[in-house]
């Protein structure tokens, strides 16, 4: 008789300095068997439905709620997704299912919830027949892992690299330890650690340390501990101001609890040791244009970190754009999420110049919208598929993308990409989908942190991480939290640091 098992899946990761909020329509809701035809798309979502239909089970699918990181969600997103859940649910457990099996984010907030995932998962547990079953499931890197999610399911398995280029590879391990917890009948338990440090998103990626290190940690200590199913390594995300924002270490385990906490009692004490190694500061673009001037050998990339797509950002800044203008450097792209303009256009005959106010919109701090005389290049509808179905970009909603109506234009020597949606960087599919070929260009600007590199690193002659205004600032201590913990590194001095173990 096959196993059956309940799916649902909710990812955002929130940024609550945005002054915007995220509703329902911002939201791509799939219900009931629709889900199913996520097999394929190369997300979490399909990893787990990939394994299910190896593992010859039945899945029996209820809501896959996605979108792009974001402000603060509204509440009655929350409850929507919970009544499409619990309509579907109920019945089903009245059946019977032998697991669940869930695909978050981790660090998703609204207005009344500083941890929904944890309000979902305690939820789920208390419906009729959900007490005593196994609940599985994938996080994102930078979940803002809760002890309260930790007590709800008894396996969350975190993707273990940044850029995520292992996303549905992580919920494939998930999805194979809840095999084995079906298989031999044992139930892991979660211990969670979650440590006195903040890093800013740059400082998060995998291939340096402190990321390199504690990964190699974890694999380590999985090796040579065969009742450890698995150990999380998680850097969280520092734009969620809520308790559980930081850094965290979780072990997924069946034996003792106390050797669960001795090991992650010893990863605490290396991240501590390596605080410092994710900590960043950059140059601006004006100081870095004056030493790339007048002939850059490119593609050279400027990095934006603080206008950050992929963190919540609106990307439309024009810290970069303003520096290519300033030091007249030609041959260079930007991309920037700007609708208005790409509606100001759409009278504009290809060939012609159109007098445009672009970006510099979106956030309170930037210089504002640069104007100019455009020459308009291109248009198209911005629906683009990925060229590497690793990409990040697949773990935040599938290959297939779209960036809204867009515009190609050319000012003074800078091509630049003109967006409605605001879609983070992480595939070279976006330029190339509209006619733009990266290594053409002698600059490029990247509003990123770090998932770009997988993409952009190969192709890229020099990169250099620029200060601009924006949302996604990495001094963190210019943000003004009130609900993490603390003192908290770097933003408060610790003498002794404290590892909150769950």
């Amino acid at each position: 008789m096959k196993r059956r098992i309940l799916h649902a899946g909710l990812y955002h990761e929130t940024h609550t300095f945005l002054p915007e909020t995220t509703g329902w329509a911002d939201f791509e809701v799939t219900c009931g068997d629709a889900v199913l035809s996520k097999e394929g798309d190369q997300s979490p979502t399909d990893g787990f439905l990939g394994h299910a239909r190896e593992a010859g089970w039945e899945v029996v699918p209820t809501i896959d709620a996605r979108a792009q990181p974001s402000g603060t969600v509204e509440d009655d997103v929350f409850e929507r997704f919970w009544s499409e859940f619990e309509s579907r649910a109920r019945p089903a457990l009245a059946r019977g299912v032998d697991a669940c099996f869930v695909v978050l984010h981790g660090a998703m907030v609204t207005r009344s919830h500083a941890d929904p995932e944890g309000e979902f998962l305690s939820r789920l547990r208390g419906l009729p027949g959900a007490a005593g079953l196994p609940v599985f499931g994938v996080v994102d890197l930078h979940a803002s892992l809760s002890a309260r999610m930790c007590a709800a399911a008894d396996a969350l398995i975190a993707y273990r690299e940044n850029p995520h280029t292992d996303a549905r590879d992580a919920a494939v391990r998930a999805a194979r330890l809840l095999e084995r917890c079906l298989r031999e009948g044992a139930r892991p338990r979660m211990t969670l650690c979650r440590l006195p440090i903040l890093w800013p998103p740059p400082g998060t990626g995998t291939r340096d340390d402190p990321m390199l290190s504690l990964g190699l940690f974890a694999r380590t200590a999985e090796r040579g501990n065969p009742d450890l199913w698995a150990v999380n390594v998680i850097p969280g995300f520092a734009f969620a101001d809520v308790p559980d924002a930081g850094a965290s270490l979780s072990a997924v385990s069946t034996g003792d609890p106390a050797r669960a906490r001795a090991i992650l009692a010893e990863g605490a004490r290396l991240a501590w040791s390596l605080r410092e190694a994710g900590a960043v500061s950059y140059p601006s673009a004006d100081e870095v244009m004056r030493r790339l001037v007048p002939n850059p050998a490119g593609p050279v990339l400027l990095v934006e970190p603080a206008d950050n797509i992929g963190g919540g950002a609106p990307g439309d800044g024009t810290g970069v754009l303003r520096a290519l203008l300033a030091h007249g450097v030609g041959n260079s792209l930007v991309v920037i999420n700007d609708p208005a303009s790409v509606a100001a256009l759409a009278p504009v005959s290809p060939g012609s110049t159109a007098r445009l106010s672009v970006g510099g919109r979106g956030w309170a701090l930037d210089a504002g919208p640069v104007a100019m005389d455009a020459v308009l290049v291109s248009r198209s509808d911005g629906n683009f598929t990925l060229e590497d179905p690793r990409s990040h970009l697949a773990s935040m909603g599938g290959i297939r993308r779209d960036m809204g109506p867009c515009a190609v234009v050319r000012h003074r020597g800078v091509t630049i990409l003109l967006t409605s949606r605001k879609t983070p960087p992480f595939d070279l599919g976006q330029l190339r989908s509209q006619g733009l070929e990266p290594r053409d260009f002698a600059v490029i600007g990247v509003k990123a942190a770090v998932a770009h590199r997988a993409a952009y690193d190969p192709v890229a002659a020099a990169s250099f991480y620029v200060d601009t205004p924006g949302p996604c600032s990495s001094d963190l201590a210019s943000f003004p939290y009130r609900r993490i913990r603390r003192p908290i590194h770097p933003i408060d001095r610790i003498d002794t640091p404290d590892f909150d173990f769950s």
